[in-house]
């Protein structure tokens, strides 16, 4: 029986937190199969890299070290220096796709990746788990798993996603700082849960129990930044679709709607009959891709996705009957888009 709860019990869960993080990035979620993505890497890809790695890196570095407990190489040494990086080399593909927008991208990413891992190396421990027999420990063992070591791989990759995010469009030592900063993070994180772990089976139940204590505050010290960074989000949305109301892009009474969640799924703000997803879905796209055009190195890079978009949104409210009353002639609001950008 506990052969076969393996599976649920290492799936299930993750699962639900990985809906959870997809369903947070409230503003602009992610594309499924992008999600899919990172998350699937994690859970194969990653593992077979790291064991992989760990194979061929264990005796090298115990002899070096001098080291001949085994599970010292293994837990505190090579499983956060080969975990963190073989996790995060998908991330470093996706930040190339132009969904992948954002810190809060970085962080959702991240965290799909992590939870790949998570789930795989679960399974990995409660199918050993389960042939013991011992349905008291392995139901712990579930549970210390599911809710401490599984979050805490999405917590060490979500740091380095947010940091791919973020330097995404920087240049200088802002951009390198914060992808040093992201990789010291993640290293740190699995390190110090990985060591305190190590100390607790080694018989110092203090610095084994600190584990359990730190982690919470470490998870909830990234929550919080995770919000800081929705909460940009929303800044950058409302303060680019200004410009468009002024344009006469947008309709006015649209810009409370669009730039606050809770407002934008209420019904009844729109035409029957309108796409609603569509319509928001395209004028967060155009925000973001006008914020990034102003701190790109790169200028123009989306411009032809900018004028695009708003010709898009445009023909929907058109379409919809919005346009006489709101909306000025195409060409115009785009040529004079165009001048405001410096494009």
């Amino acid at each position: 029986m506990l052969v076969w709860l393996s599976v649920p019990a290492a799936v299930l869960p993750i699962v639900a937190f990985l809906w959870l993080v997809w369903w947070l990035d409230r503003y602009d979620r992610e594309p499924l199969g992008l999600f899919a993505v990172a998350f699937g890497w994690g859970a194969i890809g990653g593992i077979l890299l790291t064991l992989l790695g760990s194979d061929a890196f264990a005796q090298p570095v115990a002899e070096t070290l001098g080291i001949t407990d085994p599970h010292l190489v293994h837990m505190v040494i090579l499983a956060p220096i080969l975990e963190e990086p073989a996790k995060a080399l998908v991330l470093l593909l996706l930040v190339r796709a132009r969904q992948f927008d954002n810190t809060t991208d970085g962080f959702v990413y991240g965290a799909a990746t992590g939870l790949g891992f998570g789930m795989t190396e679960n399974l990995m421990y409660f199918r050993a788990a389960a042939d013991t027999g011992d349905a008291v420990a392995f139901a712990a063992l579930v549970a210390a798993r599911t809710l401490y070591s599984a979050l805490m791989h999405a917590s060490a990759s979500s740091c380095i996603g947010a940091a791919l995010g973020y330097s995404k469009f920087r240049n200088g030592a802002g951009k390198w700082g914060a992808l040093a900063g992201g990789l010291i993070a993640a290293l740190g994180i699995h390190a110090l849960w990985n060591g305190l772990l190590y100390a607790g089976f080694q018989g110092q139940t203090t610095l084994g129990k600190l584990d359990f204590i730190l982690f919470p505050i470490e998870f909830a010290v990234l929550f919080a930044i995770f919000n800081l960074s929705l909460l940009d989000e929303k800044r950058i949305i409302q303060r680019e679709l200004q410009e468009e109301v002024d344009l006469g892009v947008l309709p006015p009474p649209h810009l409370a709607y669009l730039g606050a969640y809770r407002r934008r799924i209420r019904p009844g703000w729109l035409p029957a009959g309108m796409d609603g997803a569509l319509y928001i879905r395209r004028a967060t796209t155009l925000a973001f891709r006008k914020h990034q055009l102003k701190v790109n190195a790169e200028p123009g890079h989306y411009a032809d996705e900018i004028t695009r978009l708003r010709r898009e949104i445009v023909q929907q409210l058109q379409g919809a009957g919005l346009a006489p009353e709101w909306i000025p002639a195409l060409e115009e609001a785009t040529d004079a888009a165009r001048e405001a950008s410096g494009v």
